[in-house]
C-alpha cells in the first residue's frame, strides 16, 4: 500500500478548517477537445494510452491553482469498461490514473483524490441494482486506498440512494469523503428529494462534503446552494459546469443554440457546446457569490480550462503560478493604457 504523501501537508478537512479548497474536475471535456478521449462512451482511456496528456493536464490545473489532483477515474467503473470492451484493464486503469495525479502532486502541495462516480445502472428499490453498484465501488474504492490517496470524491449522482452507497463503501475504508450530487432540470434528486434534504441525508449518514457538481452551470447551481448551506454542518461543495444554463434551460444538457442549424441532432450536448461556455468573469462571480453563501469546496466540473480555474483562485484573493501570465490589458498595443501606447493606435479603437 502507498501512503499518502507527506509533502501534501495538511489533509483535506484541516485545510478545509482553515479556508477554502479548490478541485479542478472536466477532465473528460478538456481532453476530449484535445482528441485523448472520443465523446460519447467518455472512458478515461488516455490514463492508459495517453499517460503524459494526462500529466500535462493535471499540470496545467495545479499552475491555476488547484488544491487536488483528481484521479482521472470518471467512467473508469466496470460497467463503462465492459460496454466497450476493455474490462480487463480496469484495475490497471485505476491504479495508474493515481499514480499519475500523484506525479503532479508532489510537484506542489496538492492532495490525491480518488473518484468515484455515477454508475448508470442503479435502479432504485432493487436490491440486486444495490448490491452490483456497491460492488463496483468497493474495488474502485479498495484501489483508491491501496494507492494512497487522501479522500475519495463521489460525484455525478442522481440518486441520493446510490450515493449512499458510495458514500457507505468510502467510510468502510476510513477515507474522508466529498459526495456530490447531480440535480437535472427538475430542481430535485431523482427520488424527488430537494437538494437540501438529500445533503442532509449525506451528512448524517457520515458525508465529510456534501454538495453539486455537474449539470447545472453557475447561474442554475448557484440558487440552490443557499439552501444545502443552511441545512448542514459540515462543508459543502459547488462544482458547476463552465457553461450558461438558464431558468428555461437550467442544465447543459438541455442547452439550445439557435445561432448554429448544423449540430447533429439540434443539440449543443456535448460536443457543440463552445459557443455556450462561461467566461473566467462569470466563473469568479460564482466563486465569489457561492464564497458568500458559505461554500468552501469549489471546482469546474465538465467545461472546465486551466483559466477558469485561476480566475476561481484569484477569485478567492490567490495568486497562483499560473498568475504570472494573467490578463495585463494596460500594455495592449490598442486597449492599453500604458503612457507608451501610440495615441492614434487608442483612439483607433473606436473603428475596430
Amino acid at each position: 500500500m502507498n501512503e499518502p504523501s507527506e509533502a501534501a501537508g495538511p489533509g483535506l478537512l484541516e485545510r478545509l478548517a482553515a479556508g477554502p479548497v479548490i478541485c479542478a474536475e472536466g477532465y473528460l471535456f478538456e481532453l476530449e477537445r484535445s482528441g485523448y478521449v472520443a465523446a460519447g462512451p467518455y472512458v478515461p482511456e488516455a490514463v492508459l494510452e495517453h499517460p503524459d496528456a494526462v500529466i500535462r493536464m493535471h499540470r496545467d490545473f495545479l499552475r491555476a491553482g488547484s488544491d487536488v489532483m483528481l484521479a482521472f477515474t470518471y467512467y473508469a467503473h466496470r460497467e463503462k469498461l465492459r460496454l466497450i470492451g476493455k474490462e480487463g484493464v480496469l484495475e490497471e486503469m485505476n491504479r495508474t490514473a493515481i499514480r499519475l495525479a500523484r506525479v503532479v502532486a508532489q510537484e506542489g502541495s496538492a492532495l490525491v483524490a480518488g473518484n468515484v462516480c455515477n454508475s448508470n445502472i442503479f435502479v432504485d428499490g432493487e436490491a440486486e441494482s444495490a448490491r452490483t453498484v456497491r460492488a463496483m465501488f468497493d474495488e474502485q474504492v479498495g484501489w483508491a486506498v491501496d494507492e494512497g490517496v487522501d479522500f475519495i470524491v463521489a460525484e455525478t449522482i442522481a440518486y441520493v440512494s446510490e450515493a449512499l452507497l458510495a458514500l457507505e463503501a468510502i467510510k468502510a475504508a476510513g477515507l474522508p469523503a466529498v459526495i456530490n450530487l447531480a440535480i437535472f432540470r427538475d430542481p430535485l434528486t431523482r427520488e424527488g428529494l430537494t437538494p437540501a434534504e438529500a445533503a442532509k441525508r449525506l451528512e448524517d449518514a457520515g458525508a465529510d462534503v456534501v454538495g453539486l457538481n455537474c449539470s447545472r452551470g453557475p447561474a442554475t447551481m448557484l440558487p440552490l446552494l443557499g439552501a444545502i448551506c443552511e441545512a448542514v454542518s459540515c462543508h459543502v461543495a459547488a462544482l458547476p459546469v463552465a457553461y450558461r444554463t438558464d431558468d428555461i434551460e437550467p442544465t447543459f444538457l438541455s442547452l439550445s443554440d439557435p445561432g448554429c442549424d448544423c449540430i447533429p441532432e439540434e443539440r449543443p450536448f456535448p460536443t457543440a457546446l463552445d459557443n455556450l461556455a462561461c467566461n473566467r468573469y462569470e466563473i469568479a462571480q460564482f466563486t465569489r457569490d457561492a464564497r458568500a453563501l458559505g461554500v468552501n469546496y469549489l471546482g469546474v466540473c465538465c467545461g472546465a480550462a486551466p483559466h477558469h480555474i485561476r480566475s476561481m483562485a484569484e477569485a478567492l484573493g490567490r495568486q497562483p503560478e499560473a498568475s504570472k501570465y494573467s490578463p495585463d490589458m494596460s500594455r495592449h498595443a490598442y486597449l492599453g493604457t500604458d503612457p507608451e501606447i501610440p495615441a492614434a493606435n487608442r483612439e483607433f479603437v473606436r473603428e475596430m
